[in-house]
């Protein structure tokens, strides 16, 4: 991967952001032969989150040729616990889906975000066609043939194509004249990890609470990711706590189910908010990522949604490049809107409607959740139904000889 002072030369794509979305942006267009340019400062915040990654993008992760590195760090998700710990008159009954009758052997992986983001950089080191500018994009000039972007210290990358991956605050997406609409909850996800007495045997367990979920998800050995969220009261309360308070606490709250907790990173906080843009292309510039919509982290789908973003981008204009048309012009982007927006819509909304339900005392909107949920327990079309559309919409029951290379046999067996 170049890293020269020298003013580039013009490239076919420009990718403005270095989280997960824009690096597997980036190495997938270079990879695709595509001249690319990643714009982004070095460094960043720490990220202790992790991420259950879905078969979408797993078969992504595979295209990049990152996914057996990955692998052996990451737990399966064989089976997916959803408890009603809400106290409340109205209670849904627990329920289970377990990947087997889809016939694979898990929903997904759950992988540090930030060894996903090591492993997407050290792919991108070894591609000649993607040159890194290690600086903020502080303008950007989007003409109707080509689009500069213009970084802190005055250099300029002309491109066909910006792929907006800068966030939920995005100077490119304002560039290209793309609205949004905001909302937010009166919530905080506390986030860390735990180590536990008990193994987890590959099940991820989200209570309902009357905050939100409280959700437990597997990682390799006795570890497990915690998302809790809370009012913003009751998350500087857990966050005043010491060590082994907090353990304590949080250990309640699990009914210990997996024993005594440990706390394994620091926890960190993030208020929960909600965004969809208005369109997710304009003027040369498509949107992907947090980008182009932000939501709770509800059933494993903020990253995995970006991901398909990326995914999908890419179909397109390797296509448009196939048919000689113009990859950053407005068929191309038109395209990229059409096959997006419902996947984006369906998956916000469901996301919001959830959160949303935990948050009311509306009894008949607790009778309405308590129902879908024994309908989904006890009709089995129904369960396998939305065992599929919750990994992505459309997604068909796949042999498991199909999937790319398992963890399970590549990571030594646990305790």
């Amino acid at each position: 991967m170049a890293r020269t002072a020298a003013p580039l030369e013009p490239v076919d794509i420009c990718v403005v952001g270095a989280g997960p979305s824009g690096l597997s942006a980036a190495v997938m267009f270079a990879r695709e032969g595509f001249s690319t340019a990643l714009v982004a400062p070095v460094g960043g915040p720490s990220d202790g989150r992790t991420t259950a990654l879905l078969q979408a993008s797993i078969d992504l992760l595979d295209r990049l040729d990152v996914w057996n590195e990955l692998a052996v760090k990451t737990a399966p998700l064989a089976r997916m616990r959803m408890i009603d710990d809400t106290g409340r008159l109205m209670r849904a009954p627990e329920v289970t889906f377990e990947s087997g009758e889809l016939d694979l052997e898990a929903f997904g992986y759950n992988i540090k975000n930030q060894d996903l983001t090591a492993a997407l950089s050290a792919s991108a080191d070894t591609l000649p066609n993607l040159s890194v500018i290690e600086e903020k994009a502080s303008n950007a000039h989007l003409g109707p043939d080509k689009a500069v972007i213009e970084t802190e210290t005055g250099r300029q990358i002309e491109a066909d194509l910006i792929v907006a991956a800068d966030g939920r605050k995005s100077m490119l997406r304002e560039a290209a004249g793309i609205g949004v609409r905001k909302w937010s909850y009166p919530q905080v996800a506390v986030v860390l990890n735990l180590e536990h007495d008990r193994p987890h045997a590959d099940v991820s367990t989200e209570f309902h609470t009357p905050t939100g979920p409280f959700t437990l998800v597997p990682l390799p050995g006795r570890c497990s990711s915690l998302v809790c969220v809370e009012t913003a009261e009751g998350a500087e309360s857990l966050l005043a706590m010491n060590d082994d308070d907090l353990a304590l606490e949080l250990e309640r709250r699990a009914h210990s189910i997996l024993g005594q907790f440990k706390i394994a990173t620091k926890p960190q906080t993030f208020p929960l908010s909600g965004m969809n843009a208005k369109n997710l292309a304009a003027n040369r510039v498509a949107l992907v990522g947090e980008t182009a919509h932000v939501f709770p982290p509800i059933g494993a789908q903020g990253l995995n949604l970006s991901l398909r973003d990326v995914a999908v981008l890419g179909d397109i204009v390797a296509k448009a490049r196939a048919s000689a048309a113009d990859i950053g012009g407005a068929q191309t982007l038109s395209s990229y809107e059409s096959k997006r927006r419902t996947d984006i819509v369906t998956r916000t909304g469901a996301v919001d409607l959830l959160n949303r339900s935990l948050l009311s005392d509306f009894l008949p909107l607790q009778i309405a959740r308590s129902t879908g949920l024994y309908l989904a327990d006890k009709i089995g079309p129904l369960r396998r139904l939305l065992m599929r559309e919750g990994m992505a919409p459309g997604t068909r029951q796949r042999n498991r000889r199909s999937l790319p290379k398992s963890p399970r046999l590549l990571r030594p067996s646990e305790n």
